[in-house]
């Protein structure tokens, strides 16, 4: 069983703050797995939380985040 996350979740595994999780989500770096329809509450997975690790180790190396974007492209 996959583990499910909200923002503050994976903010706080990852690292990163909710406003810049909210704008690599705008470039598309990364994507939520699904939406509450009562709420609007954005979920992810362990997945979310695994690319952003690559994110950060690709940024601790000052790789542009339009590079970055590349190369998550050919990961897929």
């Amino acid at each position: 069983m996959k583990n499910i996350y909200l923002i503050k979740d994976v903010s706080r595994l990852s690292g990163f703050s909710i406003p810049t999780i909210k704008y690599y989500i705008r470039m598309g770096l990364v994507e939520e797995i699904g939406r509450s329809p009562s709420t609007n509450f954005r979920y992810f997975d362990d997945s979310t939380v695994s690319v952003l690790g690559k994110i950060k180790e690709f940024r601790k190396n000052n790789i542009s985040l339009e590079k970055i974007k590349d190369e998550m492209k050919t990961l897929k």
